[in-house]
């Protein structure tokens, strides 16, 4: 079968690592891609948000299965005009992809349906909002409604914070019509995780947990970033944990958007606060998470077409989900500077270094082919990702493997799993 992925970052070349490998495939397209998925797939320069050109595009190579990467073609309803186009798509409807599209519409549908969440408020209105934080417990978070690359979250430690914070989301628009709305939300304390799901409308099927880190410095300070790594599977989601979630927060989402006439078809990422008073939804996603579909899915036994073909038909309850009993750590280098400012174009060297090198990948983010070789080309250049027995030794391979590559202006953390040592004093 002929595949066509949609996207640019180290998720999309992480998923078409994974379609790669299997039997079923016998082309892999991608759009736009990067210089590492145009190493598997052949890559047309078309951006994610020209809907005209991907069904074109579709219609000309012929293929069977489009898979959706990001937040923002989902948002706005590419898998609708592909679906009217005659293609089987992998990745919600538009009217499903609101669960991440609309932070008010989640917090909404988790208040309506009892799924456990922190106490908030929604404004549409600056003036308001500023009244409320008057009477507000500190500190607190806001939340611009719409998708804001996964920036819009702020978390504010006093009055005069959380004012200014008001003012850069509804007046300044630092994070333009995302903001027209804001979610003032109590601010939770905990362990977070992210679970990756996949469902086919009715049923839910959970995939390896995993731990991200947003911030850009070590001893998470500095700015909110896309993700500066990961690892899988987390040593605080516990059994007990999981059992909880799937009774009380993964079945209820879904069963609820199919009550409310969006059945979701895809991957609903879940982001998790584990509190003293039990696991809450701190956030949904609508797709496969960035880094961390870099550690879930090199851990994964099925054929991913398999299970996605499952999603699309509505047949997901036959799949039985399989994960190696292993972990994995992904170290993403950026460039220096990121997630603000930064000089782009150096020539990276070091990545032939992972050809033939099992349980070791290197998955492009922002990277471009250039007659002087592959070049950085964004803030997240490279996510480098390793599998070991357990955490401490996938963490180990994944810091080893950082040094292979090399590139002026290169940043990583240092820290990345540090929690694995909270863990194991535990």
């Amino acid at each position: 079968m002929r595949v066509l992925i949609v996207g640019s970052g180290g998720r999309e070349h992480a998923i078409a690592e994974s379609v790669s490998r299997s039997p079923k495939v016998e082309k892999v397209y991608c759009v736009p891609g990067n210089a590492g998925i145009a190493q598997i797939a052949e890559c047309v320069d078309i951006k994610v948000m020209e809907f005209d050109k991907i069904v074109f595009h579709a219609k000309e190579k012929k293929v069977d299965l489009v898979i959706v990467g990001p937040d923002d073609p989902l948002v706005g309803g590419l898998t609708d005009a592909l679906e009217e186009a005659g293609f089987k798509v992998f990745g919600p409807r538009r009217n499903a992809a609101i669960l991440e599209g609309s932070k008010a519409f989640s917090k909404e549908l988790m208040k309506k349906y009892n799924i456990p969440t922190a106490a908030y408020e929604t404004f549409d209105n600056a003036a308001d909002a500023l009244k409320y934080l008057d009477t507000a417990k500190m500190p607190i978070v806001l939340k611009a409604d719409g998708l804001a690359l996964g920036k819009g979250v702020l978390i504010c430690n006093t009055l005069n914070e959380a004012r200014n914070g008001i003012k850069e989301i509804m007046l300044d628009k630092k994070f333009g019509t995302a903001g027209n709305k804001v979610v003032i939300e109590e601010f939770l304390t905990g362990r977070e995780v992210s679970v990756l799901t996949f469902c086919d409308g009715k049923t839910i099927k959970v995939m390896s947990s995993a731990q991200d880190h947003k911030r850009a410095l070590d001893g998470d300070q500095g700015l909110n970033t896309g993700g500066m790594g990961t690892f899988s599977p987390s040593p605080f989601y516990t059994k007990k944990i999981d059992e909880y979630c799937r009774k009380y927060i993964y079945k209820p989402t879904v069963a609820a958007m199919a009550s409310e006439g969006r059945p979701f078809k895809g991957v609903i990422f879940f982001g998790l606060m584990l509190t003293e008073d039990g696991p809450k939804v701190l956030e949904y996603n609508a797709r496969f998470g960035d880094p961390e579909a870099q550690v879930v899915l090199p851990r994964m036994k099925n054929d991913i077409i398999d299970v996605m073909e499952a999603c699309v038909d509505g047949t997901l309850s036959k799949i039985k989900l399989e994960f190696e009993d292993n972990a994995a750590v992904c170290v993403v280098l950026a460039s220096e500077g990121y997630p603000l400012k930064y000089e782009r174009g150096f020539v990276i060297n070091g990545l032939d270094e992972f050809n033939d090198k099992d349980g070791y990948y290197v998955f492009h983010a922002g990277t471009k082919k250039t007659p002087k070789g592959i070049v950085t080309n964004g803030g997240r250049v490279l996510g480098v990702t390793a599998k070991g027995k357990d955490l401490k030794e996938a963490r180990a391979n994944a810091y080893k493997a950082a040094e292979w590559i090399k590139f002026d202006n290169k940043y990583c953390r240092s820290d990345i799993g540090k929690a694995i040592d909270e863990a194991h004093l535990q």
